[in-house]
């Protein structure tokens, strides 16, 4: 008797869970349903308001699947994407172009500033894009974080959007280095973009004011393609982040491989970073990086083994 009692209070609790979940829900679909009648009607803000208490973040704060999914655009975008964003990011053309017949205006932006081609070149269609650029797209639009179109399509590493966006006119370096397209390219290890860029007359050895040189960022983030390429194309082996090398980036990442190409191409071992260190300080003791520092210096005695076995 006391255990179906038990089973009882289960079951109820049970299903109060499910009833407040059901309820939850059916309150997000009825305000989202909301939010787009406010955009149909224009309404733009009124549809960030109730955007904004659907998810309780405010507008320009990161949505908190952001660092997941690896896109670079904010909660503020979402309450207002029209269609044609919608159509433009998930790559439907003959949606796009429907919309567009309709009379929808290309240059639609949201309360962030994120146009259609944004999302088309974000999500690597090369086609949407295309078109939205016939119908005249802004090239160079940017976002209130200065993202531009040629960003997104570094950061997706689709070749052939950052090709045709350059012939339509994009702006290969921009003032605003915080979003550098060919940093961008680097970092993520999307060499045929980062390619593109430097054919494009950008300048290999720019300094990005928080991440340093291309050199440098393919060093910390340990892209050995995009490193061997920067080099071959002509790039300062030396420069880095102010006083921090390229060097400095690969031993603190125990990358040999990377430290080999830099020593092949003339990397300082003696360059000191602002805390007074070389490349060889920064290194784990007893590592492969450390030895492949001290052989490429020849001081073969912290490692009698390798002394002896280079003599015999």
């Amino acid at each position: 008797m006391e255990d179906s009692t038990i089973l009882y209070a289960f079951n109820n609790i049970y299903f109060a869970i499910f009833a407040l979940f059901c309820f939850k829900l059916l309150i997000k679909i009825s305000l989202a349903l909301l939010t787009h009648f406010y955009i149909v009607k224009g309404n733009r803000k009124e549809a960030a308001r109730i955007a904004e208490e659907i998810y309780g973040i405010a507008p320009g704060k990161i949505h908190p699947f952001k660092n997941y999914f690896k896109q670079p655009y904010f909660i503020g975008s979402w309450a207002d994407r029209s269609p044609l964003h919608e159509a433009a990011f998930q790559g439907r053309l003959l949606s796009l172009k429907t919309l567009i017949a309709q009379g929808f205006n290309v240059n639609i932006v949201t309360i962030d500033r994120v146009s259609a081609l944004h999302e088309a070149c974000l999500g690597g269609h090369v086609a949407c894009a295309k078109v939205l650029l016939e119908h005249g797209a802004r090239v160079n639009a940017a976002t209130i974080d200065g993202i531009t179109p040629l960003f997104n399509a570094c950061c997706s590493g689709s070749a052939a959007c950052v090709n045709m966006l350059l012939e339509y006119g994009a702006r290969p370096q921009l003032e605003n280095h915080f979003t550098s397209p060919i940093h961008e390219s680097v970092k993520r290890g999307h060499r045929e973009c980062m390619e593109i860029l430097l054919a494009n007359n950008v300048d290999i050895d720019q300094e990005h004011p928080q991440h340093g040189t291309p050199l440098y960022v393919a060093c910390v983030h340990q892209r050995t393609d995009c490193v061997k390429k920067l080099l071959e194309l002509g790039a300062n082996v030396d420069l880095g982040k102010r006083l921090d090398t390229p060097l400095h980036a690969a031993a603190r990442k125990s990358s040999v491989e990377i430290i080999n190409l830099l020593t092949d191409y003339g990397a300082n071992l003696k360059c000191r970073n602002s805390e007074y260190k070389c490349a060889l300080d920064l290194a784990a003791p007893n590592s492969s990086v450390e030895q492949a520092l001290l052989l490429r210096e020849g001081k073969f005695q912290r490692f009698p083994s390798i002394f002896f076995l280079a003599n015999d």
